[in-house]
């Protein structure tokens, strides 16, 4: 099913009106340590790399400090997440590299960030939208799994689907669009059984299979006490250059 430009517009402005200022749920100091979060949260969650970080932060937040630390001392602070010993390894690997060529400083550029170990087009996408707020789009398995299933922007691939996201989502809500399909995937456009009757897109969405008990037209904001997308609060952010 083809996106209709209309339809995104509009599916983009009920979720602004949800979330005017949505924001990722890893907690981060600075480019850097959102970076090494991001890396860390492969094939783990959120709650997991944030577990694990909020000690590890403190004592290491620069490239420098990572390195100083050590491969098997980031071990001790990381064994709760899965594939620790690799992503220990890339870790220590990146901030040599950061440090070695571009003087500590997170690089804000997609082909530099792919060369740092660890790192995938995904990884890259989340940093330059987060700590560098260029437009990215970081296709995680809830944006897409949502782009295919309300079709907003169909795709068999990840980059087919960031593709076709880049196409249809209009200009003017790409910055934040990761966000809002992210957090409405994690949410509301679950896996196993989408939460349709809370879904303020339902009218909006090609889905074919929607819950049973969801209304036939869009469904109202959530009450009060029920928001679309829990807030987390953040140890920290960079501000965007």
């Amino acid at each position: 099913m083809a996106a209709r430009k209309l339809d995104a517009d509009q599916f983009f402005s009920r979720l602004a009106a949800l979330n005017p200022n949505p924001r990722g749920e890893l907690e981060y100091i600075n480019p850097f340590t959102l970076l090494v979060a991001v890396v860390l949260s492969a094939q783990a969650t959120d709650a997991s790399v944030n577990k694990a970080t909020a000690e590890l932060f403190k004592l290491a937040d620069t490239p420098q400090q990572m390195l100083a630390l050590g491969e098997e001392r980031l071990k001790g602070f990381i064994k709760t997440i899965g594939l620790f010993n690799t992503k220990a390894k890339n870790v220590i690997a990146l901030s040599r590299i950061l440090i070695d060529r571009y003087n500590g400083e997170v690089p804000d550029d997609r082909e530099k960030l792919q060369e740092l170990p660890g790192v995938g087009r995904k990884t890259a996408n989340v940093v330059l939208n987060i700590a560098f707020a260029q437009p990215t789009m970081a296709v995680d398995t809830h944006i897409f799994r949502l782009s295919n299933r309300t079709g907003l922007a169909p795709g068999k691939t990840p980059d087919a689907v960031e593709q076709a996201l880049e196409k249809n989502v209009p200009e003017r809500w790409k910055l934040h669009a990761h966000h809002w399909l992210i957090l409405h995937g994690r949410y509301i456009c679950k896996a196993r059984k989408p939460d349709c009757p809370r879904c303020v897109l339902i009218d909006l969405c090609g889905f074919k299979e929607k819950t049973s008990d969801a209304p036939a037209v869009a469904a109202k904001k959530p009450k009060p006490g029920k928001p679309a997308a829990p807030k987390r609060k953040a140890a920290g952010r960079s501000k965007s250059r």
